[in-house]
């Protein structure tokens, strides 16, 4: 064990885990170590090629990989210190010359196996999705069957389709956004099918990855059954009742050689487990006061492995706050004995904050029409500019917009009056990439584009390969399809 004591480690080299360590330098901790498992620093953000990100942080719509790099720039700027392709083993809390230190205990490679001391700990492991056997779906375990995000590393990263013909069980973000992906690479989504009343994905999602695409979402829905041994050839679906039991005689077969898994996220808390945190039933991450200090002194947590949050701008607000508290504890560390534990009440206003948040993003989106006596029409639809969903009123009249309402923001009033005569959309894929150990590069259209042009956008980039390096921000392609608008990188490869 080596000797040297750091002031903060951070396990996780994800959004929060770079926000927090950003916020320790900024106030005034300098001696960080990120430990990250995965051989480059981002985390889950390296495979969301799609937009939507960083509209509360930078007040633009970002794509995963753009929105990381700007954290990762910041952090090489800062020279803050991180050990990549560096698994945590174990975090033991341990007295030592009247004070209680953090003994990590890590692997890598490159390194071996370490065993590092630091005064305080700041988790940000991030969230993982449940398995097919939370579900106890009938059948075989034939292959075909991944988890959406799984699915989302093969087409994105690694640049291979899992199918051809998909099935999609869950209408989490995931899921939605995996149905625009798999339709736009060329493979025939058949449906959506979610168990619950409602969507558990935001309404922006609804909007552009099913119907956009003419994809249904079916309510009240689950796989009862999964066709195939050696390869998917199947899965029977069936309605269910308000308890969710499957209702006799609305069974349906649908060919398909792929169902994609979209059921949900949960905390990755193995450590936190494993150090005898006290955890919440309710977030099924650790229970935290409002400093976001953990049952045991001088551990912190933040991000998705607290509680799993909608948004990646709410990881980053609360990953500074988790290094700010995380500051103050390492300031005062000399001075004070914490002790190994200290009691929580779970039952916190910040917890309830947790619940509150992720409580509010079910729903249906109103999509509909409404005749008027003047001859005019109002469309009801949301906003999909930010997550938000604002419903706006926009009314119509010999071929012109008269009145837009309920928006909040004015990018919602020129979304709304686009939305009814000329939509447009931000397009996002990826193309081959030469001379680089990436195959493939993230990429997107600079501006919106037509919404009848994003099937020819999309050929277009299928017969483009990049040449490395690539920078983000580079064309690939100008004026994709006749638009006049340039497509970019998203993501570096060297």
């Amino acid at each position: 064990m080596q000797n040297k004591i750091y002031d903060a480690i951070i396990v996780g080299g994800g959004p929060a885990g770079l926000a927090a360590a950003l916020s320790l330098k900024e106030n005034g901790i300098t001696d960080v170590l990120i430990l990250e498992r995965d051989k480059e620093l981002g985390g889950i953000l390296n495979q969301c090629i799609h937009n939507g990100f960083g509209l509360h942080t930078f007040n633009e719509e970002l794509t995963g990989p753009e929105y990381a790099a700007r954290y990762i720039q910041m952090v090489l700027t800062e020279k803050i210190p991180y050990q990549l392709e560096t698994m945590v083993m174990n975090i033991e809390p341990v007295e030592e010359n009247g004070t209680v230190i953090k003994v990590v205990t890590a692997t890598s490679t490159e390194y071996g196996m370490q065993l590092l001391k630091t005064k305080s700990v700041i988790l940000s492991m991030g969230c993982r999705e449940k398995p097919r056997g939370a579900l106890n779906i009938p059948g075989y375990r034939p292959a075909g069957i991944y988890s959406a995000g799984t699915a989302q590393k093969f087409v994105n990263i690694d640049g291979f389709m899992p199918g051809r013909e998909v099935v999609i069980l869950g209408s989490g973000d995931i899921g939605l956004i995996m149905a625009r992906r798999m339709t736009l690479e060329g493979a025939k989504v058949k449906l959506v099918a979610e168990i619950m009343p409602y969507s558990g994905g935001l309404k922006r999602n609804i909007v552009q990855c099913l119907d956009d695409f003419g994809i249904p979402l079916l309510l009240s829905h689950t796989v009862v059954e999964i066709k195939g041994k050696t390869r998917v050839e199947g899965v029977v679906i069936a309605k269910v009742d308000e308890n969710f039991r499957p209702i006799p005689g609305t069974e349906q077969e649908i060919s398909c050689d792929t169902l994609l898994l979209s059921v949900g996220l949960i905390p990755e808390n193995e450590l936190s487990r494993n150090m005898g945190l006290a955890m919440s039933p309710a977030t099924r991450g650790a229970v935290v006061d409002d400093d976001l200090q953990t049952s045991c002194p001088g551990v912190f947590a933040c991000g998705n492995v607290l509680h799993v949050h909608d948004l990646v701008d709410h990881v980053s607000e609360e990953a500074v706050e988790a290094g700010k508290h995380a500051a103050d504890y390492i300031k005062g560390f000399a001075a004070s004995d914490p002790g190994l534990t200290h009691d929580l009440d779970p039952d916190t206003a910040l917890m309830k904050k947790f619940a509150a948040r992720n409580a509010t993003r079910n729903g249906v989106n109103p999509n509909e029409t409404i005749e008027n006596a003047d001859g005019s029409k109002t469309f009801v639809l949301p906003c999909i500019n930010c997550p938000a969903g604002c419903i706006v009123n926009v009314t119509v009249k010999d071929g012109q917009v008269t009145e837009v309402s309920g928006n909040k923001c004015p990018r919602g009033e020129t979304y709304a009056r686009n939305e009814v005569t000329a939509p447009v959309r931000i397009v996002t894929s990826n193309v081959y990439v030469s001379g680089s150990d990436k195959p493939v590069v993230s990429v997107k259209t600079a501006e919106p584009i037509p919404k009848g042009s994003i099937d020819a956008c999309v050929e277009a980039l299928k017969n483009v390969t990049a040449k490395a390096p690539v920078k983000i921000g580079d064309v690939v392609l100008a004026n994709v399809a006749g638009t006049g608008i340039d497509v970019i990188a998203t993501a570096n490869a060297e």
